[in-house]
């Protein structure tokens, strides 16, 4: 991997993951897996919604732990097939951080090497039993144009609005509605007023929610 392409991680005393590049941790300060379960998987009514060929795709890919989360609750909802999951990552982990900060959370250790090797090898999908995951490395405002496919589901996951701007605008959202199936989702933790916005414009139904831990209010919808 291109190691100029990759964002340096600092660790708070808390064992947290902050990117340096964006000054923002990669999850939540009280608990990240159970931040995903709540922003992201509830978010997008998962895992109620999933039917075989079901297709998560996700702005920032982060530590992998909205993938792993995903995997789970694919595999404890009995749903027969792949879960498909597409992330799109400009500034990609380096695995080994990504295992130390999975190392975390006891209960996705049995899927954190799959997704270390994701990041060592993003150029070769994750195939297994369970899942079919594609990291796409690159400025999403340039390869999201560009995908072929349309996602049942949206993790929208990029650092703060206020810190990493060009994963929250008008454009790039209206990508993300382009790139969404009729009657598909997105969830998001953030609430901001720019992007809920921005989300409406694109031709998505928002809804703020309760948020996550610190965060009072996030952001849910479906494509109208």
């Amino acid at each position: 991997m291109d190691k100029a392409q990759t964002d340096r991680t600092l660790w708070r005393d808390n064992g947290v993951p902050v990117s340096e590049r964006f000054d923002d941790p990669y999850y939540s300060l009280d608990n990240g897996l159970a931040e995903t379960r709540h922003v992201f998987l509830e978010g997008n009514d998962l895992p109620a919604r999933f039917v075989p060929g079901f297709h998560i795709a996700e702005l920032g890919f982060g530590t992998g732990l909205n993938l792993i989360a995903a995997r789970l609750a694919w595999r404890e909802a009995g749903v027969t097939g792949r879960l498909r999951f597409t992330s799109f990552e400009a500034f990609p982990m380096p695995p080994e951080d990504a295992l130390r900060a999975l190392s975390a959370f006891p209960e996705v250790a049995e899927l954190a090497e799959d997704t270390a090797a994701l990041l060592a090898d993003p150029s070769q999908p994750l195939i297994r039993d369970d899942i079919e995951m594609q990291l796409v490395v690159g400025d999403a405002r340039q390869t999201l144009p560009l995908w072929q496919v349309k996602a049942d589901a949206w993790f929208l996951d990029g650092f703060s609005p206020a810190k990493n701007p060009e994963l929250w605008g008008a454009d790039l959202m209206a990508e993300v509605a382009r790139h969404t199936a009729p009657g598909g989702s997105f969830a998001t933790y953030t609430a901001a007023g720019d992007v809920r916005r921005a989300l409406v414009a694109a031709g998505f139904d928002v809804t703020r929610r309760p948020g996550y831990g610190r965060k009072r209010h996030m952001s849910t919808g479906k494509k109208t």
